[in-house]
């Protein structure tokens, strides 16, 4: 078997397990569809992408304007994975006319094409096919697919980082899987694109066989990260809910000082230590954090104290998270059961889920960070 032969098996075990994956966001049930359709669309367009390592050169030459559109489809692949990401974070994202803007690399592209290539006698068409990677036009379009990448990586771990913010500030669910699982999604595809940066550059150069072993590692790494991708859905269907991305970050809620208007005062110190006193005695009295799903909303209609005044009052004169400061308390309830010799045939996975926790793994977390000790350390030395 040649190399040729291997890179084309490679890139219909990709298309297939893309194809089949895809079907599956597109037909299974969910409440987050938006999610599956945007992201069952960068499947298609990877799929799309991908048929040039194995479709014949006798059905490219018969059809060349089709080949043409093909490639222009790859500057629509990354932005609609963005949106995939914004989809997945955000639980109130919709697609509106303003996100057009996306296309317009797209548009521009084939724009550019249909006055230099499409229009094309059949052996001009050819002669542009044979000698791609010396045309002017072919090399802007592979520039342009490198800056997209560029732009829209660094777009993608923004709207994770304000993810993470507002998830912290306004949640205490310690199920953060949702952050993990797309962070390690964005890590893998942009590493893998970054190189693929890497690999259209030996196009460019003499070294051609070099070029195809970079096709076929970069085939390798799409199939093993496709079916990973697949593993991963099917293992973790919570991945796919978001939060609102209309809450505030506290640092946004407060007035700055360097703006043209009136500065506000801050509230007297002593107003803020009783909402702070008040807010502590509710939290040892009533334990509103025994609630897994306890948000600074439901938490601000308890108390009532308005959510804004709230947020500033936790992460402002609190210096906490919403999600830290709700986890001490349970930690500290935790320990008190823990050193407790009544409760001495409760298990560890039982206190967790008692104390408001619903992840082993993030009870573990949050019990060393406060105490240094693991849970049944902790235990043995009570």
């Amino acid at each position: 078997m040649d190399i040729d032969s291997f890179l084309g098996i490679m890139g219909r075990m990709s298309v297939f397990v893309s194809l089949l994956l895809a079907f599956f966001l597109l037909t299974v049930k969910t409440q987050n569809k938006l999610a599956n359709r945007l992201f069952a669309a960068y499947l298609l367009f990877f799929v799309i992408d991908n048929i040039g390592i194995f479709i014949t050169e006798d059905f490219v030459k018969n059809n060349l304007n089709l080949e043409f559109f093909r490639w222009t489809t790859c500057a629509l692949t990354i932005p609609v994975f963005y949106l995939y990401i914004l989809s997945v974070c955000f639980a109130d994202f919709r697609l509106k006319a303003k996100h057009l803007i996306h296309a317009i690399p797209f548009i521009v592209t084939n724009t550019v094409f249909v006055f230099r290539v499409y229009f094309l006698n059949d052996a001009d068409k050819l002669q542009f096919y044979n000698h791609r990677s010396q045309m002017p036009e072919f090399y802007g379009f592979q520039l342009m697919l490198g800056f997209q990448i560029i732009l829209y990586s660094i777009a993608v771990f923004l709207v994770l980082k304000k993810y993470k913010e507002i998830y912290q500030e306004n949640y205490t669910n310690p199920r953060t899987s949702i952050f993990k699982w797309l962070f390690q999604i964005s890590t893998v595809f942009f590493a893998l694109y970054y190189l693929s940066i890497a690999k259209n550059v030996l196009r460019f150069t003499d070294f051609e066989s070099l070029w195809i072993w970079a096709n076929v590692i970069m085939q390798f790494l799409a199939l093993i990260v496709t079916c990973w991708f697949v593993l991963k859905a099917l293992n973790y269907p919570e991945l796919f809910r978001g939060i609102d991305s209309k809450l505030q970050l506290a640092r946004d809620i407060l007035p700055r000082k360097n703006e043209n208007t009136i500065e506000i005062k801050e509230e007297k110190s002593d107003v803020i230590t009783t909402q702070i006193s008040i807010l502590k005695h509710y939290m040892i009295e009533k334990e509103p954090f025994l609630e897994p799903s306890l948000t600074i909303q439901e938490l601000s209609n308890q108390i009532e104290i308005p959510v804004r005044d709230l947020s500033i009052l936790i992460n402002h004169h609190m210096d906490q998270h919403f999600f830290d400061f709700v986890n001490e308390y349970r930690i500290q309830k935790a320990m008190s059961i823990l050193k407790n010799p009544s409760k001495r045939d409760l298990t560890v996975l039982e206190i967790l889920y008692e104390v408001g926790f619903n992840s082993k793994s993030s009870f573990n977390t949050s019990f060393k960070k406060y105490t240094n000790l693991t849970p049944t350390a902790y235990r043995n030395a009570s």
